[in-house]
């Protein structure tokens, strides 16, 4: 591994790692950029403090509207490694690289089915383009009409294309025209009907391959998404050069040690704060003789440190807690409303973290007004990257009070969107001669009005920018980070939210036993001390879950 521009390189000469399939919340993000359900079917994800945006298109060009994969793959591919694009946030159980590289694999599959499409555009409709137009018509008026609600619609719009049908033959027939009009007019009748069977082809290839890929990725075979586009050959090539940094300038933030407390939404990437509990008493010499043996906030939590790292060790053989992730974060407050976040900069940051000694300085200073503050965290990530487990630990003394106060943060799993199979089209109708019984009828995996889409699409796929304008996009919520955007709660599930509720009476006990023996070794007394944190060590055991960011004040 090499390091370029302050970002690691994790790339090399080699096409790019494959996704981890053994992180359910991963790969359910990843398959939603191989699905093949209307857009809108975003919004049922949407969580109670982010909501994605559906930007609909021209009522007009409703056949240009995208499908979710679709839609779904450019807006993320376009935010997380786009130029100039805003700051990330982490996306805590997750690897936001490999739903990233899902994203690009998919983009490029249906790149190069859309290059297939335009060519059979051009050579079946552009050259004969009065009757694709006529074609183009008669669909957009059966979409639209079929979309009504009333069946006898439905049935009409289905009647036209019959009726439109019926008249292509009589004029084919009938031809009013002669010598080469005649023949160009027979050509522009018939031309674009070919080119539908060869783009439903087409399609259906790529529909299987798409579905394939969805459905591995969830049943947790090893998908790799390949993309040969970001890996140069040459010194020439800018653009693979560019999208290799842009990635491994992803995976740098993601690693970052900096993150956002957005108020009632909590640390944005951790989930909202369920529980506080905070042990606050006088540094009353233990010898009154004696003063205090001088000693700061980063002291106590260096100890705290040291001690968390034993929770995973117990007196009995019983499973217990897996290996945390410990780490010191800097919390940087925005509003609950705020539309982007703004990373530290500086001779103190490198490569989105924020350097040891500024860690430090900010644990020791900066307690009271306004500025950063350190936390030290210690994170579970439970339940194949479904669950994320957050306590934090923050030490802090005014005067002659010394406060050590631990919180518990909990986000919950990807939203179930995410973790639907593929399911094969059909329907359920009544048999001929028992209508009391139905039977189910496979239907195809490409419909007829999905064709058209597609090679309709497919020319102007080269520039995004107008593709979007007429059928629409969606816009990601910000802050955008990808694990909190779509992430439910935990407490719905029972066994996660006793995970949850389990975590906090273990680290509350370590971390106030490693204060307290720091306070004794400085001369404190821990008489006041002691008898808190036996009070605190009670209460921790409520079993309610509390909305401890809203202060009914």
């Amino acid at each position: 591994m090499t390091v370029e521009n302050g970002y690691a390189d994790i790339f090399g000469p080699q096409v790019p790692r494959t996704g981890d399939a053994g992180q359910t919340a991963t790969v359910a993000l990843a398959s939603a950029a191989y699905r093949d359900s209307p857009m809108e079917d975003i919004k049922k994800a949407d969580n109670e403090w982010h909501q994605t945006t559906v930007k609909p298109g021209r009522p007009w060009a409703t056949i240009f509207r995208p499908n979710l994969g679709e839609a779904f793959s450019r807006a993320v591919v376009d935010r997380m490694l786009g130029s100039g694009r805003k700051p990330l946030i982490q996306s805590f159980g997750t690897e936001p690289l490999v739903v990233v590289e899902h994203c690009l694999a998919a983009n490029r599959i249906r790149r190069e089915r859309d290059n297939k499409l335009s060519a059979a555009m051009v050579l079946c409709g552009l050259l004969f383009l009065p009757g694709l137009l006529v074609w183009l018509l008669v669909f957009q008026i059966r979409t639209t009409v079929s979309k009504s609600e009333n069946k006898q619609a439905g049935a009409l719009g289905t009647t036209l294309l019959v009726a439109v049908g019926a008249l292509a033959v009589i004029f084919l027939i009938r031809m009013p025209f002669t010598g080469f009009w005649g023949w160009y007019a027979r050509a522009a009748v018939v031309m674009p009907v070919v080119g539908w069977f060869w783009a439903k082809q087409i399609c259906e290839s790529t529909a299987r391959d798409l579905r394939e890929r969805w459905d591995s990725l969830l049943s947790g075979s090893s998908v790799g998404a390949k993309v040969p586009e970001a890996v140069p050959t040459g010194p020439g090539e800018t653009a693979a050069e560019q999208l290799r940094q842009s990635l491994a300038k992803l995976s740098a933030e993601q690693q970052s040690n900096s993150v956002f407390y957005a108020g009632p939404k909590g640390i944005l990437g951790m989930g909202t704060r369920w529980g506080s509990w905070q042990l606050a008493e006088d540094l009353v010499p233990a010898d009154p003789t004696r003063e205090i043996h001088p000693f700061r906030s980063w002291d106590v939590i260096r100890s705290v440190h040291d001690q968390l790292r034993m929770l995973e060790r117990g007196p009995l053989n019983t499973g217990g807690f897996p290996t945390p992730s410990i780490r010191h974060w800097i919390v940087t407050p925005i509003g609950e409303g705020a539309a982007a976040v703004s990373r530290p900069e500086g001779t103190d940051v490198e490569a989105f973290q924020v350097k040891p000694h500024a860690i430090q300085d900010i644990c020791n200073k900066q307690q009271f007004g306004a500025g950063d503050r350190h936390y030290l965290g210690v994170q579970w990530t439970l339940w194949d990257g479904q669950l994320i487990i957050t306590m934090l630990i923050t030490v802090t003394v005014l005067h002659a009070t010394l406060r050590i106060e631990v919180t518990g943060h909990a986000l919950g799993p990807v939203n179930g969107l995410f973790t639907t199979k593929p399911e094969a089209p059909s329907k359920e109708v009544a048999k001929s001669f028992k209508p009391w019984e139905t039977r189910t009828v496979k239907l195809p995996l490409v419909t007829t009005n999905e064709v058209v889409r597609l090679a309709v699409r497919a020319p102007l796929t080269w520039y995004p920018p107008l593709l979007n304008w007429l059928g629409g996009t969606i816009a990601l919520p910000e802050p955008f980070g990808l694990r909190h955007a779509w992430a439910d709660q935990p407490w719905r599930h029972r066994f996660m939210a006793d995970d949850a509720l389990r975590a906090a009476t273990p680290v509350l006990r370590v971390v106030h036993a490693a204060a307290i023996k720091v306070l004794e070794e400085n001369g404190v007394d821990t008489e006041k001390f002691g008898t808190r944190s036996a009070f605190l060590s009670t209460a921790v055991q409520d079993p309610m879950p509390k909305k401890a960011d809203v202060y009914d004040a």
